[in-house]
């Protein structure tokens, strides 16, 4: 269970890489989720950002509790914008059925990101219970 466990966190954090640096190579893609009186180049591009640190982090046993600690919080902030992209005329990811489809992948994503973090916590505690 341990070696999924790792497997899961790097696939992880490489899809946060992957996904903070299409932040900077299309940033267009990711405006359309933010109100226009919003900053959104400094959300798109801070987003981005904390997505590439958090993947970063989830990839380094030391730091990978908090880089998916991170991914989870991410994932629970940017999930109204994904409600409400589904109730837009116009949706940011295209379409409304694409909006239908995304939403129920945010909550996997968030599930999973839960599972790999309490799953590392009780990992953590196991090996000082038992002195190692």
């Amino acid at each position: 269970m341990k070696n999924s466990k790792r497997i899961l966190t790097i696939v992880f954090g490489v899809i946060m890489i992957v996904a903070g640096a299409m932040h900077f190579i299309s940033p267009a893609v990711y405006l359309p989720f933010f109100p226009n009186v919003w900053p959104q180049k400094a959300i798109v591009y801070g987003s981005g950002i904390i997505e590439i640190v958090v993947g970063i982090c989830a990839l380094i046993p030391r730091y990978s509790r908090y880089g998916i600690l991170g991914i989870f919080i991410l994932m629970l902030v940017f999930l109204p914008l994904h409600v409400i992209d589904v109730f837009k005329e116009n949706p940011a990811v295209g379409s409304t059925t694409i909006a239908y489809i995304r939403l129920p992948i945010q909550f996997v994503l968030i599930a999973w990101a839960w599972f790999i973090f309490k799953r590392e916590k009780s990992n953590k505690q196991f090996a000082i219970d038992n002195g190692q």
